[in-house]
């Protein structure tokens, strides 16, 4: 197993006391959500909003900013691709206006790569 840097895991940590208003709301779904999700996960150089380590899918939340650095997001998920994850980008917005939506996009992806039996349908408004 590697070694994560001392500094990323203390990024990792401060980003997950710090959650922005969508990572907090998405938590509320995923943490309910089997196989397990975790969040600030620490991948090579990279750290995760939202992680399912089993089956190597990862959930990016992007803000307002994501606009401004849309070719390192590419370079991110491209490296990310190549390592074996799949991974979803949502927008603030997205995550904030139609949670429900989200949820049902992340648990196809989850029924898709699982080799478990189907996850446990999401309830609408829980």
């Amino acid at each position: 197993m590697q070694r994560i840097p001392p500094e990323l895991k203390a990024a990792a940590r401060a980003l997950r006391s710090g959650s922005t208003d969508a990572e907090r709301r998405l938590w509320e779904y995923l943490r309910t959500v089997r196989p397990r999700f975790t969040r600030q996960l620490v991948v090579s150089h990279f750290i995760l909003d939202f992680a399912c380590r089993s089956l190597r899918i990862a959930i990016e939340i992007d803000g307002g900013q994501h606009y401004r650095q849309i070719e390192a997001d590419a370079l991110r998920t491209a490296y990310l691709v190549e390592d074996g994850w799949q991974v979803l980008r949502f927008s603030n917005y997205d995550v904030l206006s139609n949670v429900d939506g989200v949820m049902k996009e992340i648990l196809a992806a989850v029924s898709r790569a699982s080799t478990h039996p189907q996850p446990l349908p999401f309830r609408e408004g829980s």
